[in-house]
């Protein structure tokens, strides 16, 4: 009996995933739990385990494709089961433990199966006039159909039993051209592949597109700025920098910024929460999972620290360095990156110096930091040369009022000017 797996949701909203690798082949014998292939999401790249033991019958899907949720990924055969026990196709619900997935698994009949592509078969049409039934077609040509906003029930299938493939799709989309078309593109007019690239977009840039969309959308920005000197900030991490370095940390400000934003979300609890507007509530958070920005070559991804407020400066400091070397090595897993509550982003790390960060959608602010530079400030009535960070906090206007937005502000920048009182309240 086979076994129809499909590309199965494993929450946070993700609708698709790109094939990285596959560590299957048409035959293998595998495993509950064992690894199939490794996907690509909005998020982050993760294995897909099997969700029975048995043979390898067919998969979909090659690497560097889109696959989208509830498509097929394999087909097991599961040996000792007959046919027909599937007669009656079935939906299971299958949770591997530490796999984090949940997936459904269609239990379809030996009638019901529809076989790999195999070129001299009979080509028929894909539907035929005045036909009812859905249209055969493969995964990836579904995927690129929709992608293509081409309507499959027109492609003509050429695959067996007038199956759509992905080539159909394509010949569909890019007919040949006409001759008037041919006339014009003479041989001396450079390629146009000389004068542009087409490079398709990561499932991560795609993610940073439709969030920062969403969030301009649904929220109504406000951004303030704060300029605190940080001196004592200076002194402070100069002092224990290097006894932080012999158990091999690194300390940095970014530690001392995490706590004196958490120790002001407490204190300010608008800051921590989220509007549900279509159903009239704001949904306040007793918990403190700060964000922290980091980029990496394939774009910005904001993996969580969880529970901040509880965590000393040593400890944040080891968090910070762990969440960075995964975020790089592409290591996140989907509880890395769910449930913050406040994001941090650290231009100044990359030189930037002001910057109008966009919320985190739907937490209700996030804060900037800029490089610390001298300027001459004035302290007890006298110019002197001082060390100033630039803060930039951003947050959704329906939420968070002016007033409420600079005393969050002024909070976190007196907890970065004086770190002591991080300790001390």
């Amino acid at each position: 009996m086979r076994y129809i797996f499909k590309f199965p949701d494993i929450g946070e909203g993700l609708t698709e995933g790109i094939v990285i690798e596959w560590y299957v082949d048409k035959g293998t014998a595998v495993k509950v739990g064992q690894p199939l292939v490794k996907m690509e999401t909005d998020k982050v790249v993760t294995d897909i385990p099997s969700p029975r033991e048995g043979v390898i019958a067919a998969r979909y899907g090659k690497v560097g494709e889109t696959v989208h949720v509830g498509e097929t990924l394999v087909e097991i055969e599961i040996a000792g089961e007959a046919g027909a026990e599937a007669k009656a196709p079935q939906i299971e619900m299958v949770e591997e433990t530490g796999a984090g997935v949940v997936g459904t698994i269609e239990v379809a009949s030996n009638n019901a199966y529809l076989p790999a592509s195999d070129e001299g078969r009979e080509v028929k049409p894909a539907v035929e006039k005045g036909a009812a039934r859905k249209v055969l077609a493969t995964p990836v040509a579904r995927a690129m159909a929709r992608d293509m906003n081409i309507d499959i029930n027109l492609v003509t299938g050429t695959g067996p039993a007038g199956r759509v493939m992905k080539i159909d799709i394509q010949n569909f989309h890019a007919p040949a051209p006409s001759a008037k078309a041919a006339a014009v593109i003479s041989p001396a007019s450079p390629a146009a592949g000389e004068l542009i690239e087409i490079k398709p977009m990561s499932q991560i840039r795609k993610s940073i597109a439709k969030n920062m969309l969403r969030s301009k959308q649904s929220t109504a920005h406000m951004t303030l700025f704060e300029e605190p000197e940080v001196s004592a900030l200076i002194a402070a991490r100069a002092k224990y920098k290097e006894e932080y370095k012999k158990e091999d940390i690194n300390l940095t400000y970014l530690p001392f910024v995490i706590k004196a934003v958490a120790a002001a979300l407490k204190r300010h609890r608008d800051l921590n929460a989220e509007m549900d507007f279509e159903k009239g509530n704001i949904i306040y958070k007793n918990y403190y999972n700060i964000g922290i920005a980091v980029s990496t070559p394939d774009g910005l991804v904001v993996p969580v620290i969880r529970n901040a407020d509880r965590l000393s400066i040593k400890e944040l400091s080891i968090a910070v360095a762990e969440i960075a070397v995964k975020s790089r090595d592409r290591k996140l897993t989907l509880d890395d990156m769910k449930d913050g509550t406040f994001t941090i982003t650290n231009y100044g790390a990359l030189g930037g110096w002001y910057g109008v960060p966009v919320i985190n959608y739907p937490q209700a602010g996030i804060i900037g930091i800029g490089r610390i530079s001298q300027k001459p400030v004035v302290i007890n009535g006298e110019i002197k040369v001082g060390n100033v960070m630039p803060l930039s906090l951003s947050v959704d206007h329906r939420l968070i009022d002016g007033a409420e937005a600079t005393e969050f502000l002024l909070d976190v920048a007196a907890g970065i000017a004086d770190p002591l009182t991080l300790i001390m309240r």
